[in-house]
């Protein structure tokens, strides 16, 4: 099992709250977070109830304040631990919607989606093996989205609202 605990106030000040697993609403147990402990697993915090809003992959660590986790405010209202995936990593990414246009196959990080393959918007993608980081812009910097194994018909099923992916990581356990 994981842990992640949350702090109301910088450098792991203030109120607390442990968390052991997925919590889809955060607000009960605390106000706003301005620093974080993951003490075991991979976890994707949330901005909004519901795995809704910004999205933030965080590993083992401390993190003293929200702009260590490259946040963009105090507000975190859900968690999930991501599972854990040993071995390879494999998916398809495609040039258009419902898994249409040019499709390229991937195992292994892109920095820079352009740079390799001369495009940068993904409308639709599959994953079969491993969970994926999808990140706004080159060399894993901006907004980020989790993709775990499944069907990805549409950029907004993941949560974007745009179809521009500047670099993709697998998350290694």
């Amino acid at each position: 099992m994981g842990k992640i605990i949350f702090y109301e106030d910088r450098n792991f000040q203030g109120h607390s709250y442990e968390c052991g697993g997925e919590c889809s609403d955060l607000h009960a147990h605390f106000r706003r977070c301005n620093s974080i402990k993951v003490e075991s697993g991979n976890w994707m915090v949330y901005e909004r109830p519901s795995y809704m809003g910004y999205q933030y992959f965080l590993k083992e660590g401390e993190f003293s304040d929200y702009q260590r986790w490259m946040g963009f405010n105090d507000c975190v209202r859900s968690c999930r631990m991501i599972p854990q995936h040993q071995g390879s990593h494999r998916m398809r990414i495609f040039e258009r919607s419902e898994f249409g246009g040019q499709m390229t196959e991937l195992t292994d990080d892109c920095p820079n989606l352009y740079e390799s393959f001369h495009y940068n918007d993904i409308y639709s993608c599959n994953v079969m093996e491993g969970s994926w980081l999808l990140y706004e812009h080159p060399n894993y910097r901006g907004r980020q989205y989790l993709l775990t194994p499944g069907e990805y018909r549409r950029y907004n099923e993941w949560g974007s609202m745009s179809a521009r992916v500047g670099s993709i990581r697998r998350i290694d356990m």
